[in-house]
């Protein structure tokens, strides 16, 4: 088991969603960007940081899960990550356009991922107590 599937087991969707939209405002994407990044079909937080990596965005998605300040990501490098299948199939879902449903994700992604890998540190530091 990774670190971030522990963190995953940790804290629940619930609880990140509702961290994140005490600092995002509450909307609908939050939800979902929280069950994306969970997701098995995109790798969990791990498999996601990976897709932001092999995009040329690691120093973005670092900011994400590393101490200090989230780095902002644009709604075009939101398209290129998860593709525009994906994004299209969500702004659909939402009923908006897919440039502003890329524009919420970029939004909220870097808070839900932040929170989600969050628990991973914890896990680590706890582990090792």
């Amino acid at each position: 088991m990774s670190l971030f599937d522990a963190a995953k087991g940790m804290m629940g969707s619930d609880t990140v969603k509702n961290l994140v939209a005490k600092e995002c405002g509450n909307h609908p994407m939050i939800g979902h960007a929280v069950d994306l990044v969970s997701s098995q079909e995109t790798g969990g937080v791990q498999g996601l940081v990976e897709k932001f990596r092999a995009q040329g965005l690691g120093h973005i998605v670092d900011s994400w899960i590393g101490p200090g300040g989230n780095h902002p990501i644009t709604a075009d490098e939101i398209q290129r990550v998860l593709g525009q299948d994906r994004v299209n199939a969500i702004a659909s879902r939402f009923g908006m356009s897919t440039e502003d449903a890329s524009a919420k994700l970029a939004q909220v992604l870097p808070t839900v991922v932040s929170k989600m890998a969050g628990g991973a540190s914890e896990a680590g530091s706890n582990a090792a107590a």
